[in-house]
């Protein structure tokens, strides 16, 4: 993700959560070099420039990845951009030497918990609350290395 790509992002964001991140928030990511890996997926083909599918937001902390955002754009749903852009974020925090890597997920959201679960991720515990607008609980989810 580049700073260019923040009002494409955005509009994904908004799109995408009741609380949606600010810019302020992306860029404040964007500015963290080595902790914050900000990832964005376009499609090759679909016209040009190529538009924005979705991105992924993860910090990589020592021999942990927290995956801290992942959105697609409601247009490009169920082609398997997500799954890409988990992919690589996950090989990013092999690169940078993680071993396990947690998240938070609406209970609600079975398709985001099925498409980790494809990727090993277990649940792991619930944080009561945690999301507003509406008030959810999170489905803690955990992925461990080989």
């Amino acid at each position: 993700m580049r700073p260019e790509d923040l009002p494409e992002v955005l509009v994904v964001e908004v799109a995408s959560f009741g609380l949606p991140w600010t810019r302020d928030m992306f860029e404040t990511d964007l500015a963290r070099g080595g902790l914050a890996r900000l990832l964005v997926a376009r499609l090759a083909g679909a016209g040009v420039p190529p538009p924005l599918a979705g991105y992924i937001c993860v910090w990589a902390i020592g021999e942990e990845l927290h995956v801290n955002n992942l959105a697609v754009d409601p247009r490009w749903r169920r082609r398997g951009v997500a799954t890409a852009l988990l992919a690589a974020a996950l090989d990013h925090g092999r690169a940078q030497g993680t071993r396990r890597a947690f998240l938070e997920v609406r209970a609600s959201n079975v398709e985001a918990q099925a498409l980790y679960r494809r990727f090993g991720f277990e649940p792991t515990g619930v944080r009561k609350g945690y999301y507003t607008h509406p008030v959810e609980d999170a489905v803690i989810m955990t992925w461990q290395a080989d």
